[in-house]
């Protein structure tokens, strides 16, 4: 089943697989066959302030969702990301329009270890100059091998000189910023850990075969939060992080995947950098049943916290459909349907492209 993630936005799913088979066996005698099989479902959630300031602790009864518009349903446990593992891929655009910003990234990626990144992390390296793409993957979370891979992957930026410039694209060679996030995206999309990808970037696509849409549709199936950076070349206040243009399609693609869009400088590109990851290990990871009656599709999911106005952005995930006969072999363990969710009849049709 595919289940979409939004709160004010929606997010995507995809169809998964029939449930796991695990055999118990005696060496002496033959015992039955016990049939284990997914039934719980982990979304990683996005919780700030409406100026998207960090919040309080939230309990975990304050957390209901809702499926496809159905009847709200309280989550069956809530808890904070933490330490779990992260798998980050870090996209960047090498475009006009970042050029100010990409002679200190190196330092500022450089700078989210050991402090912010953990051993147990693993990150990726994109880096995006017209047709061409650069990837490091597998990169330790330490600085100097941060700063080594982002050097490495910028030298389709760099001159043979080593000074760092960008001259503009043949007519002919357009970036195509939509087909290499999800060439990125393809990537990640098996490493294990909490997946997100930061795209420094405008958001602007020289064309290519993709939509936002199908961007959105990909990272919700392959549980990938998009988070954008851009950069803004004067002084801004902190509360301008968040540019609030309600047709700005790469925005749109950010929040329904469980990210948002944000601004930085070159005075706050660092400090942006790690408060990034902080965001990241302060999201909530809620837990509850796969409803009884799922199918295969895209599926629209709301989360709601009780009494409050706070930005909330969930993101997606790919569930497996409940297999027919698994559930129909009298030696496996049924669900009572009573404790699983009820799907709403509404489907997902908010669609930028």
């Amino acid at each position: 089943m595919g289940l979409i993630a939004r709160s004010l936005c929606a997010l995507l799913v995809a169809v998964g697989l029939g449930g796991a088979v695990m055999v118990a066996q005696d060496q002496e005698a033959p015992t039955p066959t016990l049939h284990v099989y997914a039934n719980l479902i982990q979304i990683p959630v996005l919780v700030l302030t409406s100026s998207l300031g960090k919040v309080a602790p939230i309990a975990s009864n304050k957390f209901s969702i809702s499926l496809d518009d159905g009847p709200l349903f309280r989550a069956t446990h809530v808890r904070l990301e933490g330490d779990d593992p992260i798998s980050l891929a870090i996209f960047l655009d090498t475009g006009e329009a970042q050029e100010g910003l990409l002679t200190k990234i190196d330092e500022a990626i450089a700078g989210l270890a050991p402090g912010s990144l953990r051993t147990q992390d693993q990150v990726f390296v994109f880096a995006m100059n017209c047709t061409q793409l650069k990837i490091v993957k597998h990169v330790r979370p330490e600085h100097e091998s941060l700063k080594e891979a982002v050097d490495n992957a910028l030298q389709v930026w760099t001159s043979r000189a080593g000074e760092k410039h960008r001259d503009k694209c043949p007519a002919n060679q357009l970036p195509h910023l939509r087909s290499a996030m999800m060439y990125a995206m393809r990537t990640l999309a098996n490493e294990p850990g909490r997946r997100v990808m930061l795209a420094v970037t405008d958001g602007n696509d020289g064309g290519g075969a993709h939509l936002w849409n199908e961007v959105r549709k990909f990272a919700g199936s392959s549980g990938i939060a998009i988070f954008g950076m851009t950069y803004e070349s004067g002084e801004m206040g902190w509360s301008m992080r968040w540019a609030a243009d309600d047709n700005d399609a790469f925005r749109w693609m950010c929040e329904s995947t469980g990210g948002l869009k944000f601004q930085v400088t070159k005075a706050n590109v660092g400090q942006r950098m790690t408060q990034f990851v902080t965001e990241l290990r302060g999201r909530y990871i809620v837990e509850f049943p796969r409803p009884y009656d799922t199918t295969g599709g895209e599926h629209d999911l709301v989360v709601k916290i009780e009494r409050s106005r706070y930005f909330v952005r969930p993101a997606g995930i790919s569930v497996p459909i409940p297999d027919k006969a698994t559930l129909a072999d009298p030696m496996t363990v049924p669900s009572d349907p009573k404790l699983a969710p009820e799907l709403g009849t509404r489907r997902v049709v908010s669609q930028m492209q």
